[in-house]
C-alpha cells in the first residue's frame, strides 16, 4: 500500500495529540501549516525525498515570507514543517531530515501588552453597571472578566470552566492549560463576589437542556464561545488608553501586576502554567520598562 502524504498528516496529526499532548488549537496551526506547506498537488503522492527536499522547505518559507507575515508567524511555520520531517525521519518515512538544514526568522520578542490599573478600574465601573437584575448577560461578563484578571487564564481555559471546577471555600479555579496539564490557582474577593452574584442572577436566567455542566453560558444558554469573549474585553479596551487588545493582555496585567507587587517569579510561573521559567521572565522586563517610565517621569535627575 502507497505510503501518501495525506496519511502521514493524518498520522502526524494523532501522533501530535497523543504522543506529545498537544492542545487542540496546536496540533490544528502545525497541521494547516504542513498542509500549506504541501499543497494540493502532492498531498495524494507518495512519501518520498525527491519530493520533500530542502530545496523544497527553502522555496515554501520564502512564499511566506513574501506575504507579508509577521516574523513569529513564519517562525512558527518553519517550527511545524521541522517538526513534521523530523516524524517523518524518526518513524522511517524518510531516510534522512531535511529540516533540520532548515533556517527561519527569529521571532522579534516584543512586551506584551499591559492594562493599566486605572484602566482597569474604569472596566470593572462599565461592567458593575451592566449587572443589573435585568440582564443576566451582565453578571456574566463581570463575572468573566474579573476571572481572567484574577487568575491570568487564558480564554480558552476561561470558557471550558464546569461549574464543578471553582471551590467557593477555599476561592480556588481549576484550570485545564496547554497539553491538557491541571493546575489550581487562587481568585480574590471581587471575582468571588461576582461569580457569586452570576450564579445567583445570572448563570440560572440563561440556562436550559443544553447548558450542561459549563459554568459560562451564551444568550442561547450554550457554553460561551472565545470569539465572544475576546469581543467583549477587546470592546471594553477600545475606549481606554490601551487601545486595541484582547483577552491576553488581562493575562498579562494579572503577571505584569503580581511581579510589580513583590510576587515571586516562579510563583508567577505556577500561576500562568508556563512549562518553561524563561516564558515567564518577559513580564519582568515589562516590570522594569514600567520603572524606567515611572524614574524618568518622577525623578529631578532623570
Amino acid at each position: 500500500m502507497t505510503y501518501t502524504f495525506d496519511r502521514a498528516l493524518s498520522e502526524y496529526s494523532s501522533h501530535l495529540s497523543s504522543a506529545k499532548g498537544f492542545s487542540a488549537n496546536t496540533v490544528k496551526a502545525y497541521v494547516s501549516d504542513v498542509t500549506d506547506l504541501l499543497g494540493p498537488e502532492i498531498m495524494h503522492d507518495e512519501v518520498s525525498a525527491s519530493t520533500l527536499n530542502l530545496e523544497m522547505l527553502r522555496d515554501w518559507l520564502w512564499r511566506v515570507s513574501e506575504s507579508g507575515l509577521a516574523k513569529s508567524s513564519i517562525a512558527r511555520k518553519s517550527a511545524a514543517a521541522r517538526s513534521f520531517t523530523a516524524w517523518l525521519n524518526s518513524t522511517g518515512r524518510l531516510d534522512e531530515d531535511p529540516g533540520l538544514r532548515l533556517r527561519s526568522p527569529k521571532a522579534g520578542r516584543s512586551l506584551p501588552k499591559v492594562v493599566s490599573r486605572e484602566n482597569l478600574n474604569q472596566i470593572f465601573e462599565a461592567l458593575s453597571a451592566r449587572a443589573v437584575l435585568d440582564n443576566p448577560n451582565g453578571y456574566r461578563d463581570l463575572a468573566a472578566v474579573e476571572l481572567l484578571y484574577a487568575t491570568g487564564a487564558r480564554v480558552s481555559e476561561l470558557v471550558n470552566l464546569d461549574l464543578t471546577d471553582v471551590d467557593y471555600t477555599r476561592n480556588l479555579v481549576r484550570l485545564m492549560g496547554k497539553g491538557s496539564k491541571e493546575r489550581m490557582v487562587p481568585f480574590g474577593q471581587p471575582a468571588k463576589e461576582a461569580l457569586d452574584d452570576y450564579i445567583r442572577h445570572g448563570r440560572g436566567r440563561l440556562v436550559n437542556e443544553d447548558s450542561g455542566t459549563a459554568l459560562f453560558l451564551n444568550s442561547r444558554g450554550k457554553k460561551i464561545g472565545v470569539r465572544q469573549v475576546y469581543a467583549l474585553v477587546a470592546g471594553l479596551l477600545e475606549g481606554t488608553s490601551t487601545g486595541v487588545a484582547g483577552p491576553h493582555s488581562l493575562r498579562h496585567s494579572a503577571a505584569t501586576h503580581l511581579l510589580d507587587g513583590g510576587a515571586d517569579l516562579r510563583a508567577v510561573q505556577e500561576l500562568l502554567g508556563h512549562a518553561s521559567l524563561g516564558t515567564t521572565q518577559i513580564y519582568t522586563h515589562v516590570s522594569i520598562e514600567r520603572l524606567r517610565d515611572g524614574y524618568k517621569n518622577a525623578h529631578p535627575r532623570a
